[in-house]
């Protein structure tokens, strides 16, 4: 299996980057309100998904990187607005089954929890993108590769800007 990547393969990275990465990232400029879960308790005796994950931050976060994504297809091609969507629509739920999976474990909301915070949302838009658009596995590899040093530093930048209470 061949993983290396060519420019096809790094015009798909591009294109999931975009609406992926801004829609992860957005949720925290648009938090507050009323949490997505209601505050309701699992069977386990835990928050769904905790305080932090509210309606707003969604909505925030799916218009954000659906808008970004629209301006990436008016520059790139229209055919690619679905696929942003999609995307968007998949990292925040990729977020939200990591967050479902960290109280699970018994970790509080803000606790860093290594991989799963950095590559929670980017399985998350591949999960609804890929079956549709068949990403190139060169790509995937890609993402699943640089994601975490990105999210780590957009996360350490963002505590010193004081949009993130911590830096992870």
């Amino acid at each position: 299996m061949d993983v290396s990547v060519g420019y096809e393969e790094a015009l798909w990275v591009l294109y999931f980057i975009i609406p992926a990465y801004s829609s992860n990232s957005l949720p925290t400029i648009f938090k507050g309100g009323p949490p997505i879960d209601g505050g309701r308790i699992f069977l386990d005796g835990r928050r769904i998904f905790g305080p932090s994950k509210t309606l707003r931050g969604l909505l925030g976060g799916l218009l954000g990187g659906s808008l970004f994504g629209l301006m990436e297809s008016a520059l790139l091609g229209w055919e690619l607005l679905p696929f942003a969507i999609l995307v968007s629509a998949g990292s925040l739920l990729g977020d939200l089954l990591g967050s479902f999976i960290k109280r699970r474990l018994g970790l509080p909301p803000g606790s860093p929890a290594p991989l799963l915070d950095q590559l929670d949302f980017v399985l998350g838009g591949l999960a609804l993108a890929y079956p549709l658009y068949g990403i190139p596995i060169g790509s995937i590899a890609m993402l699943l590769a640089i994601t975490p040093p990105i999210h780590l530093l957009a996360n350490h930048l963002a505590h010193r800007i004081g949009l993130k209470d911590r830096p992870w």
